[in-house]
């Protein structure tokens, strides 16, 4: 294969690959595979993700956004930043813009390295479900934030197992057969909530989650422990921050923001995937 022009992206803990695709240069069909052996660690490049830049007939451009499993998912919201200061850079679109995704159009604004996105609103907010709880579990509750997620509030959050039992979350008969996302989250104040996550997909622990701090911030709102705006310390030690507007139990106009930074631009060769 010819050599592939890819950038390595961070967003606030999270790492993506991004092409721009609009070309076609990796075929449909390729894309899953390439993914897979594209995001492996110390094999290949390495990533949590792999998102394509792609042609839009109705926004500045669209997106395809993959699991470092080769799984397409409908949202990313640390990769929705890292793609807007993408389509910046390389001149595809100005400091505000609007690009096509599976849950809809998402709008954003880039101011140097940190960029904010307005995500889609969340659906099927849930409080207390119905899922055997383990001892040290104060709440558990669940939201979509354009993907699935289950929040469980804990004390101890520095040492909790979250591998172990994030994995038997997202594999839980509940949310079978698409499985979930996992957060356990510490609030600390009105304003402030600290969450680490088990990301489907990636299958481990991520430094950060941007619709799982999503998840988290609502969900506390819900719980009438935190107000907007609200920061969301990661497990990588950045923090995110959460702005929204309610009415009534609904959540509207949530906006994610944070930190993006470029790690290199490079060439995949044959060799790596």
């Amino acid at each position: 294969m010819e050599a592939i022009e890819f950038w390595k992206m961070n967003g606030s803990g999270n790492d993506f690959i991004l092409i721009d695709n609009r070309e076609g240069v990796v075929a449909e069909g390729d894309k899953s595979r390439l993914v897979q052996r594209v995001c492996r660690r110390r094999e290949s490049a390495g990533a949590d993700g792999l998102i394509f830049l792609t042609n839009s007939d109705r926004y500045d451009f669209g997106w395809q956004y993959f699991n470092a499993d080769g799984g397409e998912v409908d949202m990313c919201g640390n990769g929705t930043r890292c793609i807007a200061r993408f389509a910046y850079l390389k001149g595809i679109a100005g400091t505000k813009m609007t690009f096509e995704t599976l849950t809809g159009p998402v709008s954003a604004e880039v101011m140097g390295r940190v960029v904010k996105v307005l995500m889609p609103d969340p659906s099927n907010l849930q409080l207390d479900i119905d899922l055997p709880r383990e001892q040290e579990w104060l709440t558990v509750d669940s939201v979509n934030t354009g993907v699935p997620h289950v929040v469980v509030q804990v004390e101890n959050l520095e040492d909790h197992p979250v591998v172990d039992q994030g994995r038997s979350i997202r594999y839980d008969p509940l949310f079978s057969p698409e499985g979930t996302n996992a957060n356990f989250v510490k609030v600390h104040g009105l304003d402030l909530v600290e969450s680490r996550a088990y990301e489907r997909g990636v299958e481990d622990e991520t430094l950060a989650c941007g619709t799982g701090a999503i998840a988290s911030a609502l969900v506390a709102s819900a719980r009438g422990m935190v107000a907007s705006p609200v920061r969301v310390k990661t497990r990588g030690g950045e923090e995110l921050k959460i702005h929204f507007g309610k009415e009534g139990d609904r959540f509207k106009e949530i906006w994610l923001e944070g930190g993006t930074s470029i790690v290199y631009h490079a060439e995949l060769q044959e060799e790596a995937v």
